[in-house]
């Protein structure tokens, strides 16, 4: 039998009756403020969680912008503060459905068990009946969204860096968005809360999660963790509505504020490839592996079918990690080829052929990071010695070659991330060429280029 999640608050937060709740979720997206056509689709909200009569309008607003894009999004990863069991850590649930008056909401019950492994993060169902924070989300995304499947977290007294290690569990399927429900100020006066509330939300807009005070949100623990995320992925967050009860007519004396924020992806990559060009590599990549694990050969391609830009030979390597270690690597320094072609052969080569690693099996197909770096075509480095080439390396921008007769070896810039020194770098270089770590020669050719990896 299924378990499902009664609403606990439907006829004092939001209307219990179906057609009442269907038409007061309309009225608040009726008066919030429409989108920009063409606008992004936000990664993530942050949205109050009052009475509809207080702050519908403000979460209408947020949610009206997944509207465009909703045939785009299938997981909502919802969290939101313990308001009436007290516990440490992030508490997910066993129940396999959220129910509200305009329905049930299913849930991503095959994340439950692989987020429970991570730090901090529990099952406990008792934080789940009573709470109100994710509850009264659903109504909009149920009206603005439809189908989709929820995952919904409870955090309690939490670290923002365990929230953020479940946001960052997701990596960047943009499937999948984020929403963080929070109110602001509790029941300070009209003009104390104002100013608190306008400090909260600098810190958001500037992804300053240290700036948030114990006062200022009671869903800060989420949203630092979030703010964590945004900043280390370079999201911007935008405001779409700050306001306070005394604004729907309660009383300016005791006030609690409201605000709702988006936060947008950087969707226009530095260097020479759009995000449809990045899009269609990683897909020609992702297939010639399974190419490779059903039919034990790359992806064919025809670059006839593609875009110049992508038909013209280039050079790139491509990199698997598996939890955060090296899996493969295999890539060209030279473009031979056309582009799409040296993606698929190398991302074939470097799940199945890499001479370090056994080939990577299907079970492990879902645990597997990809990056591509496409390499601007290497220039002569002339040095004097190997002080010279010390002191002139640029840490994380170069890629560098090195080439004595039959010996050649290369570090991608990408490796900058474990050897930030200059002589580390080189001295782990000369060692992977086959040359003692000590050994320099005015023989050694030098060779400096660039990539743009994604």
């Amino acid at each position: 039998m299924s378990l499902i999640r009664e609403p606990a608050v439907a006829g004092r937060f939001y209307p219990a009756e179906p057609e009442a709740l269907s038409s007061t979720v309309q009225s608040c997206f009726e008066r919030a403020p429409l989108p920009k056509p063409g606008a992004a689709c936000p990664r993530a909200l942050i949205v109050p969680h009052a009475g509809y009569v207080y702050s519908g309008v403000a979460a209408a607003t947020a949610f009206a912008h997944w509207r465009a894009h909703r045939t785009l999004i299938w997981r909502v990863v919802l969290l939101g503060p313990s308001h009436h069991v007290p516990f440490r850590g992030l508490a997910l649930t066993t129940a396999d459905s959220y129910r509200t008056p305009l329905g049930e909401v299913h849930l991503d019950t095959a994340s439950v068990s692989r987020l429970a492994e991570l730090p901090g993060v529990r099952v406990l169902d008792q934080a789940h009946v009573p709470e109100h924070s994710l509850e009264v989300q659903l109504p909009f995304l149920q009206s603005v969204l439809g189908d989709f499947m929820l995952l919904p977290i409870v955090v309690g007294d939490a670290d923002p860096a365990q929230v953020e290690a479940v946001l960052e569990s997701f990596g960047e399927d943009e499937g999948t968005v984020f929403v963080i429900s929070s109110d602001l100020s509790h029941y300070l006066d009209d003009a104390t809360a104002r100013s608190l509330d306008a400090r909260t939300c600098q810190a958001i807009e500037s992804l300053d999660a240290a700036a948030l005070g114990d006062d200022q949100a009671c869903g800060r623990l989420p949203v630092k963790g979030l703010l964590q995320l945004a900043k280390r992925r370079g999201w911007k967050a935008v405001t779409l509505a700050l306001c306070n009860s005394g604004d729907s007519g309660a009383g300016r004396e005791r006030v609690v504020g409201y605000g709702a924020w988006a936060f947008y992806a950087d969707n226009s990559p530095s260097g020479r490839l759009s995000s449809s060009d990045r899009d269609t590599l990683k897909s020609i990549a992702w297939a010639s592996i399974r190419r490779g694990l059903s039919e034990g050969r790359p992806l064919a391609v025809n670059p006839a079918v593609y875009p110049a830009i992508l038909a013209a030979n280039g050079a790139v390597f491509v990199t698997l990690n598996k939890d955060g270690e090296l899996r493969g690597c295999i890539g060209s320094l030279e473009a031979r080829r056309p582009l799409v072609e040296d993606v698929a052969q190398h991302a074939w080569d470097a799940a199945f052929n890499d001479p370090r690693f056994p080939p990577v099996t299907a079970a492990e197909l879902d645990s597997l990071d990809m990056h591509i770096s496409l390499l601007v075509p290497p220039e002569p480095f002339p040095v004097r010695d190997e002080a010279d080439l010390v002191s002139h390396l640029r840490s994380g921008i170069d890629g560098i070659i090195l080439e004595e007769g039959s010996r050649r070896a290369t570090f991608l810039p990408s490796v900058w991330s474990q050897l930030p020194d200059p002589r580390d770098f080189l001295t782990h270089l000369k060692r992977k060429g086959g040359w003692p770590a000590g050994y320099w020669s005015p023989r050694i050719k030098v060779w400096r280029y660039a990539v743009e990896e994604f």
